[in-house]
C-alpha cells in the first residue's frame, strides 16, 4: 500500500520490475502558485521522488534508489548524497526539522524490510537515530516547536495517524476511523494537523486540532481522490495532489498516473487547479513549498518505450 523507491530497486535487483519502475525520466520541476509558470530544474534519467525545499531556500532535498540527495534549486549542478550511514533504504516520507539542521526519514530496517522513522542531521551521519521501535510507520510531519512527529502506521492491520515525541518515546494514536488515514503533517501555527482519509468513500483532504480532537473534512470533491495536504509556510494555503475517481482504488496512490496538483485557501473553501500532469507516487509526497510561500517543487515522469 505504501509504495517506495527502495522496493523498485529491489524489483530491478531480483529482475522483475514493475512497469512503473522501467525507463523512466524524473523532471524535477519549479511550480508559480500564482503565474502558473513551470520551470524545469533538472531531468534525470531515472526515478526521483519527493522534494522538500530546505528553510533556507538554497537546497532541495530528494530521495532516489533508498538514498538522499540535495540539489541547488537555482544552479543544479550534480547532485550531492547526503550521509544516511546504515539508512540506504529510505522511501519518499521525509521531512525538515523546523530548525533546518535535522530531517526524519522513513527507513525500511534491514532485519525485516519494513518502514521505521529515523532522525539525523541534515548534514549527514553514519548513526540515524530510531524513533519508532514499532513498524511499519511512515513519516510526514515535524510539529513547529521540534517536539512531536507525526507519521501514518499500521497496527493490527489498520493504517492510522500517529504522533511520537522527536526524541523518541510512546507513541500516541490520533484517529480511529475504519480504511487509510494518512499523510499528517502539521499546520506552521502547531494547532492543527493536516492528513488525508478514506472514511467517506473517497479519498479527502481532512484537519484536527494537533490533539486528535475535532475531526474535520475539508474537501468534498466527488470526482477525484485527494492525498497529502501541504500547508504552506506562511499559513494561508495548501496544496495536494489528486487522482481522478476510478483510475485507482481510493486508498492508492500509485506511479504513472494522470494527476492534478490543487490549491484550497488553509479556512476551507473551494480548491482551484494548479497544473495537471503525469506522476502520482513520488510527485509530491513531502511538504516542498518554497520558504516564500510563492513556489512549490515537484516531480513529474515520463516513461520509454518498450
Amino acid at each position: 500500500m505504501k509504495n517506495n523507491s527502495f522496493f523498485i530497486l529491489l524489483c530491478v535487483l531480483l529482475g522483475f520490475a514493475p512497469a512503473y519502475a522501467q525507463k523512466v525520466t524524473s523532471v524535477l520541476e519549479i511550480l508559480d502558485v500564482s503565474s502558473g509558470q513551470r520551470t524545469v530544474v533538472r531531468e534525470f534519467p531515472y526515478l526521483i521522488e519527493a522534494p522538500n525545499w530546505t528553510h533556507d531556500g538554497q537546497w532541495l532535498v530528494y530521495n532516489s534508489g533508498g538514498h538522499l540527495f540535495r540539489l541547488s534549486p537555482d544552479q543544479p549542478g550534480e547532485p550531492e548524497e547526503i550521509n544516511t550511514g546504515f539508512a540506504v533504504r529510505c522511501n519518499n516520507d521525509h521531512v525538515l526539522a523546523p530548525d533546518g539542521r535535522q530531517i526524519a526519514i522513513s527507513h525500511g530496517t534491514k532485519e525485516d524490510g519494513q518502514s521505521r522513522v529515523y532522525t539525523l542531521p541534515l548534514a549527514g551521519t553514519d548513526a540515524p537515530r530510531l524513533i519508532t521501535p514499532l513498524a511499519p510507520s511512515y513519516l510526514h510531519g515535524w510539529s513547529p516547536d521540534g517536539k512531536q512527529l507525526a507519521y501514518c502506521a499500521a497496527r493490527k492491520g489498520n493504517f492510522d495517524v500517529y504522533v511520537i515525541p522527536a526524541e523518541g518515546g510512546e507513541e500516541v494514536r490520533l484517529t480511529t476511523a475504519e480504511g487509510l488515514d494518512d499523510g499528517p503533517e502539521y499546520s506552521p501555527c502547531g494547532q492543527y494537523i493536516w492528513f488525508n482519509s478514506v472514511r467517506s468513500g473517497l479519498m479527502q483532504v481532512w484537519r484536527m486540532k494537533a490533539d486528535g480532537s475535532e475531526q474535520t473534512q475539508m474537501t468534498f470533491d466527488e470526482t477525484r481522490n485527494s492525498w497529502f495536504p501541504h500547508v504552506s509556510p506562511d499559513g494561508k494555503q495548501v496544496v495536494f495532489i489528486t487522482y481522478k475517481k476510478g483510475d485507482l482504488k481510493p486508498d492508492e496512490h500509485l506511479a504513472n498516473k494522470h494527476v492534478e496538483l490543487r490549491i484550497m485557501p488553509a479556512e476551507g473553501g473551494e480548491p482551484r487547479t494548479l497544473v495537471s500532469l503525469f506522476g502520482g507516487q513520488g510527485t509530491i509526497n513531502v511538504n516542498s513549498w518554497a520558504p516564500d510561500s510563492r513556489r512549490i517543487a515537484f516531480v513529474s515522469y515520463r516513461l520509454g518505450a518498450d
